[in-house]
């Protein structure tokens, strides 16, 4: 059985891709994310769009939380990802998070996500 993961090129891997993409305009902000997207230039016909995570350990310090937010935003990018305009879109969290149980922690940070991804579609 295949696991429905993203793929590795949909996602961002270097520090520099990173810089690049932090100068992008701000898409939209939440009560936990702040969504950047960068457009790509030399945007093709196989272009598609590229998912970008800074949780910062000073918002969210304990690493199960960071992994938590981390996997959601994920999972949340991967059902859009196809309906998305071409471009490299970065969700940094900005607030701390608050301590509260990882099922409702879950429900509002799919719920965010799901928000800014929808008022980034075309």
């Amino acid at each position: 059985m295949q696991r429905a993961t993203l793929v590795p090129e949909a996602r961002l891997h270097s520090p520099s891709e990173y810089a690049a993409a932090l100068k992008g305009r701000r898409i939209a902000r939440g009560a936990f994310f702040v969504l950047t997207l960068a457009r790509q230039g030399d945007a093709g016909p196989q272009a598609l769009a590229r998912l970008g995570l800074i949780i910062p350990k000073r918002h969210a310090p304990l690493a199960v939380t960071r992994n938590t937010l981390k996997r959601v935003v994920r999972e949340s990018f991967r059902h859009v990802r196809h309906g998305l305009a071409p471009g490299i879109y970065v969700v940094r969290l900005h607030a701390k998070v608050p301590p509260q149980s990882l099922r409702s922690l879950k429900t509002l940070a799919r719920a965010e996500a799901d928000t800014h991804f929808k008022r980034a579609a075309p």
